[in-house]
């Protein structure tokens, strides 16, 4: 009786953990795995609030997954990605409130909009890392939610991004029997969503979220080379300094 507890216990545990990290809903990186490069200590949840950015030349682009609140956990994380702010894009109207969002008659998606330095993380990349954490042969509908307001999509704000952006949308295909449903189109409007669901995983860790956000834990960062020292000490030992 008593293992039999212990074991839905253990059942329930995994449950709950499962449903507030998320499944992958995507496939394996394209990007050839680094055998170089740092990864950041188990503390470190957000190596980019230790970069200086000041000088950087700063891109934007439009990410649709989803809810948003896990789009934004996800990306905030990657290296060189300075800024992220949930929002509603792509809808007819002006500054929706959640509420209108979610009625769905005005055709916003949750969307995070992703400033980034192009230096440090290419447009290409954060596209392969988006199509890690989606389904994009879903229609309206990533993880638990669906809606209109739960499409995937790619928009671009700089008409340079457009062919990038197309390009990789097309290519996906190769990856799935199911035709690809993922947006690729320029950004026609973006709002920002209510403060309450700005950094709500940061705010509430345990909140619900449809990706997997512990994929990044060992990921491994090549920095930049004026990055390489902070980068270095907000780091594990690397293989060939812990045998020392």
């Amino acid at each position: 009786m008593m293992k039999r507890g212990m074991l839905l216990f253990s059942l329930i545990c995994t449950g709950i953990l499962l449903a507030s990290c998320g499944a992958e809903a995507g496939r394996p990186s394209t990007e050839p795995e680094s055998e170089d490069g740092y990864v950041l200590k188990d503390d470190v949840t957000n190596i980019n609030e230790h970069l200086n950015y000041d000088n950087s030349e700063l891109h934007k682009i439009y990410f649709a997954g989803g809810c948003f609140w896990g789009v934004e956990a996800y990306f905030a994380k990657l290296y060189g990605v300075q800024d992220t702010v949930s929002g509603y894009a792509n809808g007819t109207g002006e500054n929706p409130s959640y509420e209108d969002v979610i009625n769905g008659d005005q055709g916003f998606a949750e969307t995070v909009e992703l400033t980034y330095d192009p230096d440090r993380i290419s447009l290409e990349s954060l596209i392969d890392h988006l199509f890690q954490v989606i389904d994009p042969t879903s229609k309206d509908k990533q993880g638990n939610d669906a809606g209109v307001q739960y499409r995937s999509g790619i928009y671009y704000s700089d008409e340079e991004d457009a062919e990038i952006v197309k390009e990789a949308v097309k290519d996906e295909q190769q990856f799935y029997k199911k035709d690809i449903v993922t947006e690729a189109a320029p950004l026609d409007n973006f709002y920002n969503a209510e403060e309450f669901h700005q950094d709500y995983l940061v705010k509430n860790p345990n909140g619900y979220c449809h990706i997997n956000l512990h994929s990044l834990d060992d990921v491994k960062i090549q920095p930049i080379i004026r990055d390489e020292e902070v980068v270095k000490q907000l780091s594990k030992p690397q293989e060939d300094e812990a045998v020392k």
